[in-house]
């Protein structure tokens, strides 16, 4: 089977999950599978699920035919009106950065945000807010998507050195304390990634396709 993402951070957490169900994977790096142009695409739309079908279907396609997941996930905060959300990952507009240089502008611009939001209503200011995933499978037999959800307090001060992403500024009561500070054990189990690869693995076991 393969997984359908170049995240190192991602896929760490992912062998944890798939672990749990005696199950492995291969990444498109390990498959020998050239990045190109086209990966930067894909998540172009504006639903988690559009952006996960995408990803699992393109790398289906360029592997020809391995059974496929994908996924796309982001945070949502309240006080934004739901934003950053599907839009997570580009939020910042900087298609030139990449890796923990990407994380950073996202993360500035984050907590320019949020303390901009404070600063004009502070009675009506809130920092919850929710991180969302959706996973997918492709197979010859079709395909199947899941969602998953943890909320908890999008912060102003990262904690943590863990993750990747938001994952400093986002706290969970779930993981007893911000993402960046969980270990891959508790993140594994109780995150929004986690939730939905869970109950979709879960569901294709269910059916034999796994």
């Amino acid at each position: 089977m393969l997984v359908a993402t170049r995240s190192a951070g991602k896929l760490r957490e992912l062998r944890a999950i798939f672990s749990a169900f005696d199950l492995e994977f291969v990444d498109p790096t390990g498959m020998g599978i050239p990045e190109t142009r086209a990966e930067d695409t894909l998540e172009s739309f504006d639903t988690f699920e559009e952006n996960a079908l995408a990803k699992a279907r393109y790398f289906f396609e360029v592997s020809g035919g391995l059974p496929t997941f994908g996924d796309d996930s982001g945070m949502s905060v309240d006080v934004l009106g739901g934003e950053p959300g599907v839009y997570s990952k580009r939020w910042s507009g900087r298609e030139d950065l990449k890796g923990k240089a990407l994380d950073d502008a996202n993360n500035a611009k984050l907590v320019a945000r949020m303390k901009d939001a404070r600063r004009r209503d502070p009675a009506r200011y809130t920092d919850t807010g929710k991180y969302v995933c959706v996973a997918v499978f492709k197979d010859d037999a079709g395909e199947v998507i899941r969602r998953g959800e943890t909320k908890g307090r999008v912060l102003t001060l990262p904690r943590g050195t863990e993750g990747f992403g938001y994952d400093p500024y986002f706290e969970a009561p779930d993981l007893g304390g911000t993402f960046a500070e969980s270990t891959i054990e508790k993140t594994a189990a109780s995150s929004h990634r986690a939730r939905a690869f869970r109950t979709l693995l879960s569901a294709l076991r269910a059916e034999g396709r796994v």
